[in-house]
C-alpha cells in the first residue's frame, strides 16, 4: 500500500515540484457528499488525500475539522462507515494514496487488528495518528507497519534535535511538519522559519518533508512549495465546504465544486513555485 505514497513523491520529484496534499473529514456533510469531495480531489491538483476519521474529541484541529468531525459524527459516520468510503473511492481511483488521520481511541474501539485489515482491504495507504508518541509504537505504528501501511509522524517546532530521532525511528512514506505552535487553520506559517525546519529535518531522514497547518491560498502553497516536498491543506478546505451548507449544516449543491476551485489554486500555487525555481 505504501508503494503508492513512494511513486507519488517520485514523479512529483521527477516534475520538479511539490506535491500537494489535501485534508478533508469523512462524512461531511453527508457520506454521499463526502464521496463525491473525495472523488473529485485528484481530478483538481490533489496528488495525496488526508481523509479525517472523525472524532467527538480531538486535540489538535481548530474550530473549522473540529465542527466539520461534529457534522459528520451527527450524519452517523464512523469508523467502518469511513473504510466504506475509501472502498468506494478506490473503485474508480488505484493510484492517487490516501492517508487516514485522526485519533486513537476510535480505532481502539474498533479493534487494532481488525482495524489495520479492513483499511489495508479498503485501500488505505497510510494513518496519522495524532495522539500517540513513539513511546506508544506498540499500540499500532509497529502492526500497521507490519500490515505495510506507512505510520505517519507530526513534527513540531518544539520538536527539538533530542527528540526528533525518536519521532523519526518508525516512520515512513512522509515527515508531516507542523508549521505553527497550536491547533489547525488558526495562524500563518512564518515561511521562513519553515524553510528553516524543513532543512533541519532532512538532515535527519531521507523520507519527504511535507508542511501543514496555517496554509490557506494558492500563495501560502507556493511559498512552502519552494523548500519543501509537500504542501498539506485541510481547514481551508472544510470552510469552503462549509460555507455551502444550509443553516442546519446539510448539503444545499455546490460543495464539490467550492472545494475543487481552491484545490486548484493551491495546485496552481504549487505548480508556480516550481515553474520560478526552473
Amino acid at each position: 500500500m505504501a508503494a503508492r505514497i513512494d511513486a507519488t513523491f517520485a514523479r512529483c520529484r521527477a516534475e520538479g515540484r511539490a506535491a500537494l496534499v489535501t485534508y478533508v473529514m469523512a462524512g461531511d456533510p453527508d457520506p454521499e457528499t463526502s464521496l463525491k469531495v473525495l472523488q473529485a480531489l485528484p481530478a483538481s491538483g490533489a496528488d495525496i488525500v488526508e481523509f479525517g476519521l472523525p472524532f467527538t474529541d480531538p486535540m489538535a484541529d481548530g474550530p473549522a475539522i473540529q465542527a466539520a468531525g461534529l457534522r459528520a459524527l451527527k450524519a452517523g459516520q464512523g469508523v467502518a462507515k469511513t473504510l466504506d468510503l475509501v472502498r468506494r473511492f478506490r473503485a474508480g481511483n488505484a493510484d492517487t494514496p490516501v492517508i487516514l488521520m485522526g485519533y486513537f481511541n476510535p480505532i481502539h474501539t474498533y479493534g487494532v487488528e481488525r482495524f489495520l485489515d479492513d483499511a489495508s482491504a479498503a485501500g488505505i495507504d497510510g494513518l496519522i495518528v495524532v495522539d500517540l508518541p513513539p513511546e506508544e509504537d506498540d499500540e499500532l505504528c509497529l502492526p500497521a507497519l507490519a500490515k505495510g501501511l506507512a505510520f505517519i509522524r507530526l513534527a513540531t517546532p518544539t520538536t527539538d534535535e533530542r527528540r526528533l530521532p525518536a519521532v523519526l525511528a518508525n516512520t515512513a512514506g512522509f515527515v508531516y511538519y507542523v508549521s505553527i505552535n497550536g491547533i489547525t487553520g488558526t495562524a500563518t506559517p512564518d515561511f521562513g522559519a519553515v524553510g528553516t525546519a524543513v532543512g533541519r529535518i532532512r538532515r535527519h531522514t531521507a523520507l519527504p518533508v511535507v508542511v501543514g497547518f496555517g496554509v490557506k491560498t494558492g500563495a501560502h502553497a507556493a511559498a512552502i512549495a519552494k523548500g519543501a516536498d509537500g504542501v498539506v491543506v485541510g481547514s481551508a478546505l472544510v470552510d469552503a465546504l462549509h460555507r455551502t451548507l444550509d443553516g442546519a449544516g446539510a448539503a444545499t449543491g455546490g460543495s464539490v465544486e467550492a472545494v475543487s476551485a481552491l484545490v486548484r489554486e493551491l495546485a496552481a500555487g504549487v505548480r508556480s513555485a516550481s515553474a520560478r525555481a526552473a
